[in-house]
């Protein structure tokens, strides 16, 4: 990782830190032990990825960070209201995540479901009503309305049935693609469109080559999470190693072999560093992002 991404990614972790914190209801308000939990399950983890990917393309376009806070925010929100449904015994049935007990571990099986469905909400509220953003009502609204598809039947959710369906199965390339389009591309895809929507007249050819971009790292990142599920271990990853295999989900390592899973990582962080030809310095942080999602090891 080169030394200016890493600046990046303290600096970004730091703000967007600062930013949850402020837009969660105080642990101290009732109801209490909700509030906990929602406060538990989003601060002090994750490495933030979608977040930087709004702050990068934010940098790309000319946009200042401050507008950026409320979407960033948005986009973390619904990731960690997923994570804490998806960990729980009737999804993925996990007890670790970001290096702690999951939600339903720490608190209850009723409270974690209810804490991922209050950041749900919480979501589409800091996107209408958060006062950093400074975009035109019809853009605000065309954000309300990208991250609703992306979190649901058309997006992360539905990307989330076909792999329950998928277990014990086997299926073609096209379809796992299909899946993780769905499952974990559709959020990372509307990190990029958020950030894009957040500035009033961005060009159309631009956000275009953003939202191919998005597309291709939104892969990339689930190939190179199916290639740590099989090469890393549980202390680096900061969750179960080996989960995937043992509940006999379909992986890329499996489908292509892990020589044929590491060279899909890289076609597809080429593919994303094509998209951004009509982008110059400004862009180099998505560039960065790009290597790094395909390079990092947990």
């Amino acid at each position: 990782m080169s030394n200016a991404l890493k600046d990046y990614f303290t600096s970004c972790q730091t703000r967007v830190e600062k930013a949850l914190d402020l837009r969660l209801t105080s642990a101290e308000i009732l109801p209490q032990k909700l509030h906990q939990a929602m406060r538990y399950s989003t601060l002090d983890g994750g490495k933030r990825m979608r977040p930087m990917l709004a702050y990068a393309t934010g940098r790309a376009l000319n946009i200042p960070e401050d507008g950026l806070d409320g979407p960033a925010c948005a986009v973390e929100f619904i990731h960690v209201y997923s994570l804490i449904h998806d960990d729980l015994p009737a999804m993925d049935n996990d007890d670790l995540r970001r290096g702690k007990p999951t939600c339903h571990i720490a608190f209850d099986h009723a409270t974690a479901i209810l804490a991922g469905d209050a950041l749900q909400a919480l979501a589409f509220e800091v996107l209408a009503n958060d006062p950093s953003i400074s975009a035109s009502p019809e853009n605000r609204l065309r954000m309300l309305t990208v991250l609703a598809k992306a979190s649901g039947s058309q997006g992360m959710v539905g990307g989330q049935a076909i792999d329950l369906d998928s277990v014990g199965r086997k299926i073609t390339l096209p379809e796992l693609e299909n899946m993780h389009i769905h499952k974990t591309g559709a959020l990372i895809r509307a990190s990029v469109q958020l950030a894009t929507l957040a500035k009033d007249g961005v060009d159309l050819q631009l956000a275009e080559q953003l939202d191919q971009y998005a597309k291709a790292i939104g892969l990339s990142f689930q190939v190179q999470d199916d290639i740590l599920d099989e090469e890393s271990d549980t202390a680096t990853l900061g969750k179960t190693q080996g989960k995937d295999k043992d509940n006999d989900k379909p992986t890329y390592p499996a489908l292509l072999g892990m020589a044929g899973a590491k060279q899909k990582a890289l076609d597809l962080h080429e593919r994303a560093i094509d998209s951004l030809s009509g982008f110059g310095a400004e862009a180099d942080l998505l560039r960065d992002l790009s290597r790094y999602i395909i390079e990092r090891k947990h």
